[in-house]
């Protein structure tokens, strides 16, 4: 009868086990990799996991390139997921979002969604308040990679932009490289070629929240820019052309202090234009720290490095509550910032800054570190 009894009690643990989804097919995020498998315009998308030997990751998918999850340690060494995203592929392709997105192939915007190249003037989407804003509404965060995961801290991604797309001209082959090293940094490079005159401007659009709780606001984080110069905008968000001192205004970073301690002086017409913060600051010195961002509450710290000569600075105004992430957990206005290194925005209109021109025979760098660690 024992015999029975205990045959019984193992098969009915092997019933459970089967019923149970396994821990092992989970990322460390909670992710399931399945949900992430589907068919978009006949391309497999899937989720990619990066691990070092710290116990971070980084999951990512093909999908627009974008970063899903990254899980890194607090001051108490517990493992926080510290970006906003979905925990499945048709959110993604669903719910209009950059979250996470390489995009391209320009990112941030372009006046009335015009450029003249060779003396032509091409006319681009306008998706955004007439201008056509990271890349179009069908833009690189929108299409399939193809992904070749190198090692376990490395993954590839390659897309060939057909000439024409968002009327963009140039067929243009795009390879976004992650790759998380040992010290706990998400490095990333961007390379690009093209067979005819064209622009490039790409970044990475994760949105932060380094309290790991994106029900909380970003308001109390710490934030420090390396930049004395910024470029304003207008009320459609257009930069207007100048470049214009930080000094003596809210848009000071210099030395760090809380995100909210001015964002709501709408008294000051950035902030107003901007509903916030979400302007491009002209780095000092791409050799050095280009941004630095912590978590008062946690202790998580972010460092951007960058060769490009600017960084957008974007507090999430736009997230109004529609948006329903990963755990169910809603995202509401200003809960996450994003920290975007790029070219200017405008740039293809504006000669005298630097210039976004990539012509057959070069090819397009664009490098982005983004260094966690933890301030006790």
């Amino acid at each position: 009868m024992k015999k029975l009894l205990l045959s019984l009690g193992i098969v009915a643990a092997m019933v459970t086990a089967c019923n149970e989804k396994p821990q092992e097919e989970l990322t460390l995020s909670g992710l399931d990799p399945k949900n992430f498998q589907t068919e978009v315009d006949g391309k497999a998308t899937n989720l990619y996991t990066l691990t070092n030997k710290g116990g971070m990751e980084v999951c990512i998918t093909n999908f627009g390139g974008r970063i899903v999850s990254i899980m890194v340690p607090d001051k108490n060494g517990d493992l926080k997921d510290v970006v906003l995203g979905f925990d499945n592929i048709n959110d993604y392709i669903n719910v209009p979002s950059d979250f996470g997105a390489s995009i391209g192939r320009y990112a941030n915007r372009i006046d009335q969604g015009k450029i003249t190249l060779n003396g032509e003037t091409i006319q681009l989407p306008q998706n955004n308040f007439g201008h056509c804003l990271h890349g179009g509404p069908n833009g690189w965060q929108y299409k399939v990679y193809d992904a070749n995961q190198v090692d376990g801290q490395t993954l590839r991604l390659t897309l060939l932009s057909p000439d024409g797309d968002e009327n963009f001209p140039g067929n243009v082959t795009a390879v976004v490289t992650y790759k998380l090293t040992e010290d706990n940094t998400i490095d990333i490079n961007y390379e690009a070629t093209t067979d005819q005159t064209t622009v490039i401007n790409m970044t990475n659009h994760s949105y932060f929240n380094l309290s790991g709780d994106p029900t909380k606001p970003i308001t109390d984080h710490i934030l420090y820019v390396n930049a004395d110069t910024f470029t304003p905008v207008d009320d459609t968000f257009m930069t207007t052309g100048e470049i214009v001192s930080v000094e003596g205004t809210p848009m000071d970073f210099t030395t760090p202090r809380a995100v909210g301690s001015e964002i709501d002086n709408y008294d000051y017409d950035q902030l107003k234009n901007g509903d916030g913060y979400d302007h491009n600051w002209v780095l000092n010195n791409t050799q050095d720290i280009a941004a630095r961002l912590v978590s008062p509450e946690i202790g998580i710290s972010l460092e951007v490095y960058t060769n490009e000569p600017g960084i957008q600075v974007y507090s999430g105004n736009f997230l109004d509550g529609t948006a329903k992430g990963k755990k169910d957990i809603v995202y509401n206005k200003r809960t996450a910032i994003c920290l975007e290194t790029q070219h200017f925005p405008d740039s293809p209109n504006k000669p005298e800054w630097p210039s976004v021109v990539l012509e057959p025979g070069e090819t397009y760098h664009s490098h982005c570190a983004f260094k966690f660690g933890v301030e006790k």
